[in-house]
């Protein structure tokens, strides 16, 4: 059904070592072969059992965790680009945080938190704004109508194999390689 996408164009990015590249990507695959046989599971199974109940639990998990992966290495690229403050996107960070710095700093805080997960970047088009929010499991603390549009794994298998501890350094290179046209192109559609 689902399909791993290919992110080696990412291998060579500056503050990720391919070594730790190309096992954050197995661990990927692993999600997407995880919803592919619970989907082939589900469908086999009778809905009114546990086991039923319990693998549709586990689907939000591993979907979840397949799609968070993709947004993070979409949004990611050697080198990074800048926003364009004058973009939708830019003007409407600018407005609810005084400056792009302002969102920035807001963001990496929001990575720095003690604890697992995930940072996302939420648009809610209902009210036109922005949040930085912490996704503890990939399957809880997500907004509810809200469109994902910057993506950072902070789980510790994206950083100690190369940074150990030292999460600050691992935000600082994921920042620098952000690929703010494809932030931009999320937020568009979202609009």
């Amino acid at each position: 059904m689902y399909e791993p996408k290919k992110f080696e164009h990412l291998l060579g990015i500056e503050g990720f070592s391919d070594e730790l590249l190309k096992n954050h990507f197995t661990l990927y695959e692993g999600y997407v072969k995880n919803v592919n046989g619970l989907v082939d599971l589900l469908t086999a199974k009778e809905a009114a059992t546990v086991e039923y109940s319990e693998l549709q639990r586990r689907l939000g998990w591993e979907f979840n965790g397949m799609r968070l992966h993709e947004f993070y290495f979409e949004n990611m690229m050697k080198g990074g680009s800048e926003l364009d403050e004058n973009s939708n996107l830019g003007k409407l960070m600018i407005k609810l945080y005084g400056s792009f710095e302002n969102w920035k700093k807001n963001f990496v805080s929001v990575g720095m938190m003690r604890g697992i997960g995930w940072v996302v970047l939420y648009y809610d088009p209902l009210a036109n704004e922005l949040f930085n929010v912490w996704v503890n499991e990939h399957d809880g603390g997500h907004l509810v109508g809200c469109v994902p549009i910057l993506v950072m794994d902070v789980f510790e298998h994206a950083y100690m194999l190369q940074y150990g501890l030292k999460k600050a350094d691992y935000i600082e290179a994921f920042t620098k390689n952000i690929c703010f046209h494809v932030a931009n192109a999320r937020f568009s559609s979202a609009q």
